[in-house]
C-alpha cells in the first residue's frame, strides 16, 4: 500500500520538511511518484522513518543512523557489534555531556548563592559571565 507525504509525516509524528530534507541528503531513498508528480510511499519508508525519528530522540547525529543504516542486511553477528561499538560512543558522549552540564550547574549555583547572600560588591552572576 503507497501512501502520500502528509500520510507518512501523520503516521511517524516527522514534519514534511524534515522528511524532504532526510530525502536529499540520502537518509530516506527518492520516493516513487504517482503519475510523475505526487511522492509516495510504503510501509518500509514509514519503518525507516521512524527508525531515524527514534535514533535522533536518542541524541545520535545523523551520520551515526546512516551507519545504523548501512548495517542492514549484514550478518547480524556483525550487525550487533558494530551497533554496540555507535553505542558505546554515543553513550561515552552523553557522560561527557552530564559532565559538563555538572560543572556548568556548580558554577551558576555558587555564583546565585553568593548572588543571594549580598555580601560580595557588584554581581557574582555577571562575574561569572565575564570570565573566560
Amino acid at each position: 500500500m503507497e501512501i502520500a507525504i502528509g500520510e507518512l509525516s501523520h503516521r511517524t509524528q516527522c514534519n514534511i520538511e524534515t522528511i524532504r530534507y532526510y530525502e536529499r541528503i540520502g537518509l530516506l531513498p527518492k520516493p516513487r511518484r504517482a503519475g510523475g508528480r505526487y511522492r509516495r510511499y510504503d510501509d518500509e519508508d514509514v519503518a525507516r522513518l521512524r527508525f531515524i525519528r527514534r535514533a535522533r530522540q536518542l541524541g545520535f547525529t545523523l551520520d551515526d543512523i546512516r551507519a545504523f543504516m548501512q548495517l542492514d542486511g549484514a550478518d547480524s553477528r556483525e550487525v550487533c557489534g558494530k551497533a554496540q561499538v555507535l553505542t558505546r560512543a554515543h553513550i561515552a558522549g552523553i557522560r561527557a555531556k552530564i559532565t559538563d552540564l555538572m560543572a556548568m550547574e556548580r558554577v551558576l549555583s555558587n555564583a546565585l548563592c553568593q548572588c543571594e547572600s549580598g555580601q560580595q560588591p557588584g554581581c557574582p552572576i555577571i562575574e561569572v559571565l565575564s570570565r573566560d
